[in-house]
């Protein structure tokens, strides 16, 4: 996902030059005067890919977690052996305010609701599992899917070069504050599986760039940006799950259309 930012970003400051010369003669010109407004509305529709940054304990292969701290793994020795993310495709809604503050530089309030998947992924080796012969090894994967639903209060800067003819280009940057409803509900609704839990909280940093595009009657901005989580989300809830994760932040690339 850090490529497919860097490559937008690149490509974004590419045409920005372009973006500032003389408008074109025998051009017509959509909104006319459109960013000279103090303030204006719109909303966005988006596509995701919620995923994780892991870091797992140190010595993580040496600990053997034995039967108390397995919910739903029965084995006499548990060891984790490697602990991975992967993402899955969701989608946001949101609406937007946008504050004029100089030229070429806007502040936006974008609330959104968020709605994606992500898993956590557990190579695990057991010593004396359940229905096996006394001492007998096993190594097996077990997958852990996170559910989130985040309503989220971004304040980002946008940075906008000059209007070329019905196009212009941007940077976009800020922080988020986010609160994930799936958490809270998981939280208070702790079946004693080894599901893992997170924090409800997280504060993220936010940067991006994107597109205008001056229509007749209304501007349409197609924009990507990564939001990286500052906070540490994983609850140790003394299981192996749990415990075999030092640090776990969110991680989200976010595709958007932003009508206005």
């Amino acid at each position: 996902m850090k490529k497919r930012i860097i490559l937008f970003a690149f490509i974004v400051a590419s045409v920005m030059p372009f973006a500032q010369n003389i408008q074109a003669q025998n051009v017509i010109l959509n909104k006319q005067g459109y960013n000279e407004q103090p303030y204006h509305f719109g909303f966005i529709l988006g596509t995701n890919i919620m995923n994780f940054s892991v870091k797992p304990v140190d010595n993580l292969a040496r600990i053997n977690w034995g039967k108390d701290q397995s919910p739903d793994i029965t084995a006499d020795s548990i060891y984790v052996q490697g602990v991975t993310a992967s993402g899955s495709p969701g989608f946001s809604v949101g609406i937007l305010g946008s504050l004029r503050l100089l030229k070429f530089l806007d502040l936006r309030f974008i609330p959104t609701l968020s709605f994606g998947s992500r898993s956590i992924n557990y190579n695990i080796r057991t010593i004396g599992l359940a229905g096996t012969p006394t001492g007998t090894d096993s190594s097996f994967m077990v997958q852990k899917k996170v559910n989130s639903t985040y309503i989220s209060f971004p304040l980002l800067l946008k940075y906008r070069s000059w209007r070329k003819d019905n196009y212009g280009a941007y940077f976009i940057g800020g922080i988020d504050y986010a609160i994930d409803l799936a958490a809270i509900k998981k939280t208070k609704n702790d079946s004693g599986t080894g599901d893992i839990k997170l924090h409800t909280h997280d504060i993220s940093a936010e940067l991006g760039a994107g597109f205008d595009i001056y229509n007749a009657y209304f501007k349409l901005s197609i924009e990507a940006k990564m939001i990286y989580g500052l906070n540490n989300l994983v609850v140790d809830d003394n299981t192996f799950y749990s415990g075999s994760i030092n640090q776990l932040h969110s991680k989200i690339f976010m595709l958007s259309f932003t009508f206005e």
